[in-house]
């Protein structure tokens, strides 16, 4: 598998890259795969205590309240699931995409183009899906951006089953796609499901995060500085009406990725970011994320008569074309067309099956479709079946790519061979270390 084009060469898109970011990325995909089982478990656990004589219980533990009244954070678990333990998850999301464009493979425009061209497909072909599928409902515009996001530990819980051998290009691929599909989603959400601003708290907001900034742009890590004022930054956009996992993404750019030169030069060793990103990304994807799905996942189905009511509800049939046809025509749209513009061809160890592969995997949203889901419709009957829409869309995307991805199955053995084939033993792959 290529690494490029030079000269009189034709660019290649979807190639390899470089040892260092492969490593990165198999270590960052590791975790997360956890983070997706324990995920499903949370859903899985959710859906079925939802639909059981014990359903009571489960409302009640979602409306149960707790937290300090005199800081309006006297809120339900459901509340602080999707506005506190998400804002752990973007920032972690936050830390991944500013590595990414300073420090890892995609600081080149040229490999950049591709993923972020994809993650923009994504979102606007499923958006337009939405609209068209749901046009005529009243109300129903306010859920355009549910099936516009990507969850990556669902998705890569799926390929920890059926993908394992799935290329290192082909993970980088769909890691960056996510992470540049949650930034969008950060942004939507702060954008079009901020109802009532209130700019002084949003203002004031910007105290705490420039000292947490100046505190990290110094490389100062000590938690009990650090925490408070990330703290002080959460409650402040909370109370702006912005939601508060806006904070969290803030924050998480904040960081420094590159070491200081007083400290040694940038090829020292890791920065700041990669050391929070240890810390914080088994937070993220084996509690934060999990506890969600758990909170937010549990919807009573209701039956035959429930499933009839949820698929003639034009909302719920926009969400799940969304995500299983408007996301995987974005995403390969997008792909298609930069490799058109740019005059560039798929590495020749891959296909355009392998391109729907990825695009049919980018089609489960859960987490972020959940929470858009939530801020659109709030409570009721159609936020019940958006719900329904977005569990069946997500496990319908990961059966679809499921025998997309076995069909290649040979071949991603194949290349899993040749990247791991290490003959001289000194831990770092024979191809990559090819001219």
């Amino acid at each position: 598998m290529g690494q490029g084009a030079s000269g009189n060469r034709r660019r290649v898109i979807l190639g390899r890259g470089t040892w260092p970011e492969a490593g990165r990325i198999a270590e960052v995909l590791r975790a997360e795969t956890v983070g997706g089982a324990l995920l499903l478990a949370g859903a899985v656990v959710a859906v079925a205590w939802a639909n059981s004589p014990w359903a009571s219980s489960y409302a009640a533990v979602r409306d149960f309240g707790i937290g300090p009244e005199a800081l309006h954070l006297h809120l339900s678990l459901a509340t602080w699931a999707a506005d506190g333990l998400l804002a752990i998850f973007f920032f972690v999301a936050g830390l991944e995409l500013k590595r990414e464009f300073v420090a890892g493979d995609l600081r080149d425009p040229r490999r950049a183009a591709v993923p972020v061209a994809a993650a923009c497909g994504g979102v606007i072909l499923p958006a337009l899906v939405f609209l068209t599928v749901a046009r005529g409902t009243p109300g129903a515009a306010e859920g355009w951006a549910i099936p516009t996001a990507t969850d990556i530990a669902f998705a890569l819980a799926v390929l920890a089953v059926l993908g394992r051998f799935l290329p290192a290009a082909l993970r980088t691929f769909l890691l960056t796609l996510a992470v540049v599909d949650d930034l969008i989603a950060i942004v939507i959400i702060a954008v079009v499901y901020t109802a009532d601003l209130s700019p002084m708290p949003l203002l004031a907001a910007l105290i705490p995060l420039g000292l947490f900034t100046l505190l990290v742009q110094r490389r100062i890590r000590s938690w009990w500085l650090l925490l408070p004022l990330a703290a002080a930054t959460w409650i402040l956009v909370h109370a702006s009406g912005v939601h508060a996992t806006v904070a969290g993404i803030l924050l998480g750019f904040a960081v420094p990725v590159l070491r200081s030169r007083k400290a040694g030069g940038p090829e020292a060793g890791p920065g700041l970011a990669e050391h929070f990103e240890h810390r914080f990304r088994p937070l993220s994807a084996g509690v934060a994320v999990p506890l969600f799905a758990l909170m937010s996942a549990g919807v009573a189905v209701g039956g035959v008569a429930g499933l009839r009511s949820t698929v003639s509800d034009p909302v719920a049939l926009g969400v799940f074309a969304g995500l299983v046809l408007g996301k995987p025509a974005g995403v390969m749209l997008a792909t298609w067309l930069v490799s058109r513009f740019t005059h560039a061809d798929l590495d020749t160890d891959l296909s355009w099956l392998d391109v729907l592969g990825l695009s049919l995997l980018a089609g489960i949203g859960f987490t972020v479709s959940l929470l858009i889901g939530e801020l659109a419709f709030g409570t009721g009957e159609t936020a019940d079946h958006v719900k329904i829409a977005v569990l069946a869309a997500s496990l319908t995307a990961s059966l679809l790519a499921a025998i997309v991805l076995r069909l290649r199955n040979r071949a991603y053995r194949r290349i899993h061979e040749e990247e791991t084939r290490d003959d001289d033993h000194d831990g770092i792959p024979d191809i990559y270390q090819r001219g």
